[in-house]
């Protein structure tokens, strides 16, 4: 396991209670290097989205957490964000909580002449593919097969 996969893991565990006594679930916990400096992004969400104000409670509430635990021995800047309405889909949960909405499925290497595809997001395969309804017309790709899986919003 990588390192700053470990870190983001101590902590999520280590915020998960914080954010459920506010209200909010983590959607994501990453710690990558930014430049010369080091940033530990933790993306909050809520059921009725998250503002800025959530941000700042969730910032305030974890920041002398961390600072006891100091589960990362270097220096970082700590960020507290919402998902957005366009947001990367990375794991079981993600997908979960999205479907019915519009996604975009990039591929790593073309399907029927193509590496994007848009549509509705469906209820995982039985295997675990990924589902879209494009048109009326259902598609299916292996995990493996997917690049990146977004939601997208137009106006």
């Amino acid at each position: 396991m990588a390192k700053s996969t470990g870190i983001a893991e101590t902590v999520r565990r280590l915020c998960e209670p914080v954010a459920e006594e506010l209200g909010l679930w983590i959607w994501d916990v990453e710690f990558l290097k930014e430049g010369a400096r080091r940033v530990l992004r933790i993306t909050v969400d809520s059921e009725e989205g998250v503002n800025i104000e959530d941000c700042e409670k969730m910032h305030r509430a974890i920041d002398p957490l961390l600072d006891e635990a100091d589960p990362i021995e270097e220096q970082y800047y700590l960020e507290v964000s919402s998902p957005g309405l366009e947001r990367e889909l990375k794991n079981e949960d993600h997908i979960y909580a999205c479907e019915g909405w519009d996604v975009e499925v990039r591929l790593y290497a073309p399907l029927n002449g193509s590496k994007i595809f848009r549509g509705v997001l469906l209820p995982l395969g039985e295997n675990g593919e990924i589902r879209i309804d494009s048109n009326g017309n259902v598609m299916e790709f292996t995990k493996a097969s997917v690049a990146k899986l977004m939601t997208y919003f137009e106006l």
